[in-house]
């Protein structure tokens, strides 16, 4: 269910979370991975920038820079990502995909062209070459873009007790052009992208995105079903040792 330009097919289901601040995609995602650990499957939660170590460390530098720092160029913000980005495909995300689980993403690619591609306005093709080169050409199977308008969601999010980062500050202009990019960029892909109202309420939001992820899952499961039954009993296989 993974889509991948240069990578094989992976087992688990790849879901990513996009939308303007304030849009409520992580408390979203977190609501996601309770109802589906509750049906039994494996869930992975992470974020980007981050996941990992390395790429944590990174998004501390890119959200918040010290104090005296001078300012993050358009042209850094994008390398600092991708950075990040290859150490958490490489080493969190890609692995748990092959081992079956769901990794559920708090943004992902879209969100690089959106505020790096509308939002700096850095040449939109020199990102999607360097997403490729970071990624190895791995897409999320399904992406979750929650939508609402700017000023609602910067209200939102200056009412979070979490502590603004740089991007919370930016102008409304910023923000608005990263939401009309956000916008764009699921008309040109309906098949992955579903657009979700994000200024119903938590619970309404929350009833939408199970019913069209159990959607996503039930052909899954009837592919390993009919897998399963159609395969011819073979021997046993050497047991192969646990990777570590």
């Amino acid at each position: 269910m993974v889509s991948t330009r240069r990578r094989r097919a992976q087992p688990g289901l790849f879901i990513s979370f996009e939308g303007i601040e304030g849009s409520g995609k992580s408390t979203q995602l977190r609501r996601l991975a309770t109802y589906l650990r509750g049906m039994g499957h494996r869930v992975i939660e992470t974020r980007e920038p981050g996941g990992t170590p390395m790429a944590e460390a990174i998004r501390q530098l890119f959200l918040h820079p010290p104090a005296d720092a001078e300012p993050l160029t358009a042209p850094c913000e994008a390398y600092l990502i991708m950075a990040g980005r290859s150490q958490h495909i490489a080493h969190l995300v890609v692995p748990a995909l092959a081992q079956g689980a769901i990794v559920l993403c708090d943004r992902f690619a879209d969100s690089t062209m959106a505020y790096q591609g509308y939002g700096r306005k850095v040449n939109r093709d020199t990102l999607e070459a360097m997403n490729r080169f970071a990624t190895g050409g791995l897409h999320p199977s399904l992406t979750l873009l929650l939508d609402l308008p700017v000023r609602q969601g910067l209200t939102r999010r200056a009412q979070d007790h979490q502590a603004l980062n740089r991007l919370d500050r930016e102008r409304l202009q910023f923000h608005t052009r990263v939401r009309r990019g956000f916008l764009e960029l699921a008309e040109r892909e309906p098949g992955r992208i579903t657009l979700i109202n994000a200024a119903h309420d938590a619970d309404t939001v929350a009833q939408e995105i199970q019913t069209i992820v159990a959607g996503r899952l039930r052909p899954m499961r009837r592919v390993t079903t009919k897998r399963a039954t159609s395969t011819p009993l073979a021997p046993p296989a050497r047991r192969a040792r646990s990777p570590k």
